[in-house]
């Protein structure tokens, strides 16, 4: 059993928004704001990365590398993790180098990180080579695993002393990398729990019943795949007006991505008028300066 070194500050709170609610038909909204777990600007990442970080530790390793997108809220954190525990930290991102430093990108040089650009080769294989050069510790894809999705069950029981009736209420979390969604479900249940899926994985369902290690079958897991759009990197039409939205009649504002694709799913009627939903904000502000198309 691992113990996770402290990173965040817990519990995250948890915020009504009437006004929203009342736009979207819903008897009751509120905001988890895990964008506030303190460290590095915030995000859903910082509560798997108590974990990862935590092995690498344990295994001696003095570099921790990942990988993701240009604009990876995962690689930004894993930057910050890493400065506070004195690891080294190496990024392998996707394509050819960035010809400007903004949004998470920027953040990701202030913390010291280096970051390798992957080009055309697959990540995975750019990581694995860098890993073994440098007998660094890989944290995956999203900082998702069987071991940090405790992060999430821990989510799951603030939310059981924070939310008035939370097992009659939906709780709503974007779907990337799968371990947030493992996490809420295994403490929460499947029926409470819905992930909108932001295009990141081959076959969503697949994954996040994987880490639960058959506690529940892939058909019982409730997937929203209306939001992904043509590309996991592309900004949809529904995430720009879930933007817009969310920022005028509530005050928080969300990233293009993850939480922008998660409240499209709202705003476009996914759940019957009257029903009780908690918003998991997993973060990813930063990642707005990284996109000149807004």
């Amino acid at each position: 059993m691992i113990t996770p070194v402290s990173l965040g500050t817990w519990p995250t709170p948890v915020e009504a928004a009437p006004r929203l609610a009342a736009r979207l038909g819903l008897a009751e909204l509120w905001f988890k704001r895990d964008d506030l777990t303190g460290l590095g600007g915030g995000g859903n990442k910082i509560r798997k990365l108590e974990y990862t970080c935590a092995q690498a530790i344990a295994a001696g390793a003095t570099t921790v590398i990942t990988s993701g997108a240009p604009q990876s809220n995962h690689a930004r954190l894993t930057a910050a993790a890493s400065a506070r525990l004195g690891l080294a930290c190496v990024l392998v991102l996707a394509g050819p180098p960035a010809e400007e430093r903004r949004g998470n990108l920027l953040l990701d040089g202030l913390a010291g990180a280096e970051v390798i650009w992957g080009g055309d080769r697959p990540l995975a294989e750019v990581v694995a080579a860098e890993a073994q050069r440098r007998s660094a510790w890989v944290i995956p894809f999203g900082g998702t695993s069987s071991v940090s999705v405790q992060g999430y069950v821990t989510c799951g029981r603030e939310l059981r002393a924070q939310v008035p009736d939370i097992d009659g209420t939906d709780v709503v979390v974007a779907l990337g990398s799968g371990g947030t969604m493992a996490g809420l479900v295994r403490e929460l249940g499947a029926a409470r729990v819905v992930g909108v899926d932001v295009g990141a994985l081959p076959d969503p369902r697949a994954t996040v019943a994987g880490l639960l290690d058959g506690e529940v079958e892939p058909d019982a897991l409730r997937i929203d795949g209306s939001q992904v759009g043509a590309a996991y990197r592309t900004l949809t039409d529904g995430a720009r007006a879930a933007l817009e939205t969310t920022a005028r009649e509530a005050g928080v504002f969300l990233d293009p991505t993850y939480t922008g694709r998660a409240m499209a799913g709202l705003l476009a009627g996914s759940f019957p008028r009257g029903d009780k939903v908690v918003f998991l904000h997993s973060g990813g502000l930063p990642g707005l300066f990284g996109h000149p198309e807004l």
